[in-house]
């Protein structure tokens, strides 16, 4: 596998999780209702949260830069580093994080900026064409 093909795969990667991400804080409201009869607690924990979020954090920051070294392009990393900050602070930021409704629209929002900025470098890197001004 060529590191191409390697960093195509990282932010696919990237994105799916952090959509799925998305998805997962859109729902959980819902599932608050129905968590005791479908025995899924864990899913809703802070830890697996909070793991997520510094999982998301790194991939991402790492793909982006390794994509931004090779396009020179800031709108991956403008959708990037916003849903990131709206995430640490869903996590991070005790009033927001203990308000059921608020927490899963931060959280789903930011999720959903880094998973639409992995999308915008994967985009961005199969539209680079090489030539003269390539800093690589």
């Amino acid at each position: 596998m060529t590191p191409r093909q390697r960093h195509h795969l990282l932010d696919r990667f990237g994105a799916a999780g952090s959509l799925a991400c998305a998805a997962h804080c859109a729902l959980l409201p819902l599932l608050i209702a129905a968590l005791p009869s479908l025995g899924i607690a864990v899913w809703l924990g802070d830890g697996l949260e909070f793991g997520f979020v510094v999982f998301a954090s790194l991939l991402g920051l790492f793909s982006l830069a390794w994509g931004y070294r090779r396009h020179r392009a800031l709108r991956a990393l403008g959708l990037l580093l916003p849903g990131l900050a709206v995430l640490w602070l869903g996590v991070l930021y005790a009033p927001l994080h203990e308000s059921v409704v608020p927490h899963a629209v931060a959280m789903t929002l930011g999720g959903t900026l880094v998973g639409v900025g992995h999308l915008v470098n994967l985009r961005l890197n199969h539209s680079h064409v090489h030539d003269a001004s390539c800093a690589h």
